[in-house]
């Protein structure tokens, strides 16, 4: 029986993470992975979507070819190939991580694993089972598509976002349940290329946990391109047949029903913890969630979960801050537990949203006397010359310390500008600090310079 210092079931974005981190520390590890490396981010998630997105910003591009001076003639989309570049480049990615393992000198063992009790897994791959062992066991399994009760998934008419970025040809209407991250970024990109899309949204607002000026911002310009949204929105039940389906669904008002090509089910996601032991070993587990402690211990000793089966936000990058502390901890290191309220969330839409802390409405529940600034990328030169001058920068800030509560962009690039205000709150920095800070000219990054001096009433540019 092969024994290591530490054995990872699962290979995105936290476990591979992880895995690098504990050879770093002089860990001899191991990873098990049934399916690619990489995990849902690298092969159907983060990177594949952004290859989409990317495809559907330059065909808009070409569409608008005459804003810039220029006059292009002949062009067409090929629907294959977008979705074959997409595939291609999840696949190269996935070939990075193998020799990150390599390079690591990362055990990578194929197959499905449960674990032991005894600090043991069993690995099963084509129907022979191996067992390995070791200190210390990471659980990073991830998660996948939830599925609504009334309206299962049928991988042909109601799919997941999976199958909604693999599809053999383009869909001409197109139905999407909810508009968190995914369900905003497909609707993006499927209306971008031209197929009719329509979302429904049970809560009062797209993007239901941004900032609402965010929201309503984003639902305007989805609109002004076609897309249709319905807010304060129930599915109640969907009829299909060889062609068509159709959703019921009630608003505040009446009962509707619409019929597309597809559904598209982005109503949030649901863990991969069935199958893999936890039940067996005893490990607790609340509504879904592996129940963990500050440092990702089960309370099994030796057990641990990070990433999307446990409570923190379902992104990538959280995952892997979460494994390189989890390995961090086992090492011996003196570490400090991370700062959930201060995790960036991105959407890749354009125009992208990007935001950090508190929202307008929580500043205010929480009992904070706020200072808000908002500069519009209609006021910047850089965006103006890019021609994307929709959005605006907001920030808000407690009027007593001047302490940054939250951030909240949207327009063109700002999911890469977001840091600022992540790093500058980890630093506690003021508005004053930001505002004397000087920042490039001209950039989108001004945008947020100018929102802090709108909010302390020295903005120069409007």
């Amino acid at each position: 029986m092969e024994k290591y210092n530490l054995i990872i079931l699962g290979s995105g974005p936290g476990g591979y993470v992880a895995a690098i981190r504990a050879s770093q520390l002089g860990l001899k590890t191991a990873i098990i992975e049934k399916e690619n490396l990489g995990g849902i981010c690298l092969n159907w998630g983060c990177i594949p979507t952004k290859a989409l997105l990317k495809s559907a910003q330059v065909f808009n591009y070409l569409k608008k070819a005459s804003d810039y001076g220029l006059k292009i003639n002949g062009y067409e989309k090929d629907f294959k190939s977008i979705i074959d570049r997409s595939r291609n480049i999840s696949s190269s990615m996935s070939d990075g991580v193998k020799f990150l393992m390599k390079k690591n000198k990362i055990d990578v063992i194929k197959g499905h694993g449960k674990i032991l009790n005894g600090k043991k897994v069993e690995v099963e791959n084509n129907k022979k089972k191996t067992i390995v062992e070791a200190d210390n066991i990471i659980i990073a399994t991830g998660a996948r598509s939830r599925e609504l009760k009334n309206i299962p998934h049928d991988k042909e008419k109601v799919i997941g976002y999976r199958k909604a970025m693999s599809l053999k040809s383009q869909p001409k209407k197109i139905i999407i349940i909810g508009s968190g991250a995914i369900g905003i970024e497909f609707a993006y990109f499927y209306n971008a290329i031209g197929s009719d899309v329509t979302i429904l949204e049970y809560q009062k607002n797209i993007l239901p946990l941004e900032d609402e000026d965010i929201s309503k911002q984003l639902e305007r310009n989805f609109k002004k391109n076609g897309i249709k949204i319905y807010t304060n929105s129930e599915v109640i039940s969907v009829e299909k047949n060889s062609k068509i389906i159709s959703a019921k669904f009630k608003t505040e008002k009446k009962e509707e029903i619409l019929s597309a090509d597809i559904i598209i089910s982005a109503t949030g996601i649901k863990s991969n913890i069935e199958n893999i032991g936890i039940e067996d070993v005893g490990i607790a587990v609340d509504n879904d969630k592996v129940l963990v402690n500050d440092f990702y211990e089960t309370n099994i000793p030796g057990y641990y979960a990070i990433g999307d089966i446990t409570k923190g936000p379902a992104l990538a990058h959280v995952a892997s801050a979460e494994g390189i502390l989890c390995v961090e901890k086992i090492a011996g290191h003196n570490v400090q537990k991370l700062d959930y309220d201060n995790i960036p969330g991105c959407t890749y839409s354009s125009p992208e949203v990007a935001s950090v802390g508190m929202t307008e409405k929580q500043a205010k529940e929480n009992g904070y006397d706020i200072l808000i600034g908002k500069f519009p990328f209609s006021a910047s030169g850089k965006a103006k010359a890019s021609g994307n001058s929709e959005g605006f920068v907001k920030v808000i800030f407690d009027k007593k310390y001047g302490e940054w509560l939250g951030c909240h962009m949207i327009g063109e690039g700002v999911t890469d500008m977001i840091a600022e205000a992540v790093l500058g709150r980890k630093l506690e920095t003021t508005g004053y600090e930001i505002l004397k800070t000087v920042h490039p000219h001209p950039t989108m990054s001004e945008a947020v310079m100018e929102a802090v001096a709108d909010a302390y009433g020295e903005v120069i540019h409007l």
